[in-house]
C-alpha cells in the first residue's frame, strides 16, 4: 500500500483539530472560532480525499485547491486563537508549523498537476 503524504498529514492535522476545539468548547467554553477552525481544520482532508479519486484532472485541481484554500483559512484562524489568548502560544504554534508544512505540500502538489 502506497503512502500518501498529504493524506496522512491533514488527516491526523484534522485529529488534532478536533481534539483543540473539543478544549475550545470545553475548557474555554468558546463557541464560535472553535466552529469555524473546526470546519476549515477537517476540511483540508476531505477535500484532499475527494481530489485524490478526482474524475479529471481538472477535478483534481479543483478539489485540491479547495483544500489549499482551507488551510489558508485555518493558518488565520490558528494565528487569531494565539494571538487572542484562548490557546498558548506554543500550542499554536505547533498547529501553525503543521498548517504551513501541509500549505507547502498542497501548493507543491498544485503546482506540478498545473504544469503537467
Amino acid at each position: 500500500m502506497n503512502k500518501n503524504v498529504i493524506l496522512d498529514k491533514s488527516y491526523s492535522f484534522a485529529l488534532r483539530i478536533i481534539k483543540l476545539y473539543k478544549f475550545l468548547v470545553e475548557e474555554k467554553k468558546e463557541y464560535i472560532l472553535s466552529k469555524q477552525i473546526l470546519k476549515s481544520g477537517t476540511s483540508i482532508g476531505a477535500n484532499a480525499e475527494e481530489g485524490n479519486v478526482g474524475q479529471s484532472k481538472r477535478d483534481f485541481i479543483a478539489k485540491f485547491q479547495i483544500s489549499l484554500k482551507e488551510a489558508k483559512e485555518t493558518h488565520y484562524w490558528l494565528r487569531l486563537l494565539r494571538d487572542s489568548e484562548y490557546i498558548e502560544k506554543e500550542l499554536a504554534n505547533s498547529f501553525i508549523k503543521d498548517c504551513d508544512e501541509i500549505i507547502f505540500i498542497l501548493t507543491a502538489i498544485l503546482r506540478k498537476a498545473k504544469e503537467n
